[in-house]
């Protein structure tokens, strides 16, 4: 799934990065200090939602039997791994070059990924589960921001949390959504930084997309920017000087 636009911590030091947030994770709260804060992105970051479009894409397949069977066959045997982070570039690599159902595929796909129906296909990235309630035990405030809206995926997101395993709905977990679909990913992230020193201290951030990285490497310069070496949106910007790159949550 890696972006190859980037080069990860080889193991031994993914490890042992992971391992030393862990530590700044630890608090005592009865020493009066902020707690320490990990803020996680969901979508290719603690999750990977391939599996959702596949879905979809299968879904879609089934209603093309009559209309194109060889279509049909491909849509129907995807595999996620095999997808692109731009829907039209994996229907190129399935074939679907022609103008009206790349269309159709598209005004599919779209109806339907960013609800809250199709969540349940997400899969977690490897260690992210185990990782994340390691932070949470240690002492750490996990806030979950996403991009993801609050009015079509909010319901999905906390149950997708909650299944996978992921600590939610507890003191010390919070979840932050778009209010609004149509705002852009990365201005609500510049936005919501800044607001989460209410909360504590932002000691790590994960994050798929390099400008989100960027951007909590200036809010909190003393935090652990780290990129999740995903796939992320075509044309992001360098990743700033003293960021991490990963590639899961393995240690």
């Amino acid at each position: 799934m890696a972006s190859s636009a980037y080069q990860p911590l080889s193991p031994r030091d993914q490890g042992r990065l992971l391992g030393r947030i862990l530590e700044r994770c630890a608090h005592d709260s009865g020493e009066g200090r902020p707690a320490p804060v990990v803020v996680f992105d969901l979508d290719g970051t603690l999750m990977d939602n391939r599996p959702r479009t596949a879905a979809i894409l299968q879904e879609l397949g089934a209603t093309w039997g009559e209309k194109d069977p060889e279509l049909a066959k491909r849509l129907g045997a995807i595999d996620p791994a095999s997808l692109a982070y731009l829907l039209t570039d994996s229907l190129a690599r399935l074939g679907v070059t022609r103008t009206d159902l790349v269309a159709e595929a598209e005004e599919y796909w779209r109806a339907r990924f960013f609800k809250d129906d199709h969540l349940v296909h997400d899969v977690a990235l490897a260690g992210a589960v185990s990782f994340a309630n390691a932070a949470y035990a240690a002492g750490a405030v996990l806030v979950y921001l996403t991009g993801r809206d609050l009015p079509l995926m909010g319901i999905g997101t906390f149950r997708s949390l909650r299944d996978l395993g992921f600590p939610i709905g507890v003191a010390g977990t919070e979840v932050i959504l778009k209010p609004d679909a149509a705002m852009p990913d990365e201005a609500f992230k510049r936005l919501a930084a800044p607001t989460l020193a209410r909360i504590g201290t932002v000691v790590a951030v994960f994050d798929n997309e390099p400008g989100n990285c960027n951007v909590f490497l200036q809010a909190y310069p003393g935090c652990d920017s780290v990129l999740v070496d995903t796939q992320h949106m075509p044309g992001a910007p360098p990743l700033a000087r003293g960021a991490h790159v990963i590639a899961d949550f393995t240690r």
